[in-house]
């Protein structure tokens, strides 16, 4: 039974990549690693596919984002040893500039903004053309309402991005599995996760959203499945068209 659920698993990972042209021949990535279920399980997804993938040649390297908190370093490095690619660990005062200094209502923003910049100048120094970060498809389908209700557009990340200040593409393979995949993949393989020592964990508007989609999911448990059809069958003319400019002073 793990067999095939590694298969199958591995084989959404690689139709995820494949579709959208994540990894190709010869790229290096750079994988988002902070040691919960989600990053392990992209790293041992990559490292599996590495060792697999016909014709696809790619070099992997894991970062971890030192916020200032106390981590379990030996067992990310214990974890990346075993997987055969190398942890650089970026240390940063993220924790104190956001919690003490600034002491935002809503901190998230700013500190996922130092993060990336963190993680993007380590991955480039590292000689990476790919981040791979660990969205899944319940992240999806949380940020498009999180967009709706709080910014009144229909948004969601990309599957791949080109972010044209670092020239690197922003990669997430694991888009085509819930959460619920996740956390079994991670539990068959024996994945470790550590869990998340912001202090705002659980209480943020993702959680709220997290939440919300739970509830919807309860009521339709093909949620994922046809938001995920949705999307890579959205056609535009679906939804109103752009309204008519009308020039100062009327008609």
């Amino acid at each position: 039974m793990v067999k095939d659920y590694r298969k199958w698993f591995l084989g959404r990972v690689k139709k995820a990549i494949s579709d959208f042209a994540m990894i190709r021949d010869g790229d290096r990535v750079a994988v988002g690693f902070s040691g919960g279920k989600d990053s392990t399980s992209l790293l041992h997804a990559l490292h599996l596919i590495r060792r697999s993938a016909p014709g696809v040649s790619f070099g992997l390297e894991a970062i971890f984002v030192d916020m200032g908190w106390p981590v379990d370093i030996p067992l990310l490095a214990a974890f990346c040893r075993a997987h055969e690619v190398d942890l650089s660990v970026v240390k940063t005062d993220i924790a104190s500039i956001v919690f003490e200094h600034r002491r935002d209502q809503s901190p998230c923003a700013i500190c996922s903004h130092l993060r990336r910049g963190a993680f993007h100048d380590r991955a480039l120094e590292l000689g990476c053309s790919r981040v791979a970060l660990g969205h899944h498809l319940d992240d999806v389908v949380e940020t498009f309402f999180m967009s709706l209700f709080y910014t009144g557009q229909f948004r969601t990340f990309a599957p791949d991005t080109y972010l044209d200040r670092t020239g690197l593409h922003m990669i997430r393979p694991l888009i085509y599995l819930p959460a619920g995949e996740i956390k079994k993949w991670a539990g068959l393989e024996g994945l470790p996760a550590i869990p998340n020592p912001c202090p705002v964990s659980g209480k943020t508007k993702r959680e709220e959203a997290k939440e919300l989609v739970a509830e919807l999911r309860e009521r339709c448990p093909n949620l994922g499945a046809s938001f995920l059809n949705a999307l890579l069958t959205f056609d535009p003319s679906n939804l109103w068209p752009k309204r008519e400019k009308i020039p100062p002073g009327g008609p």
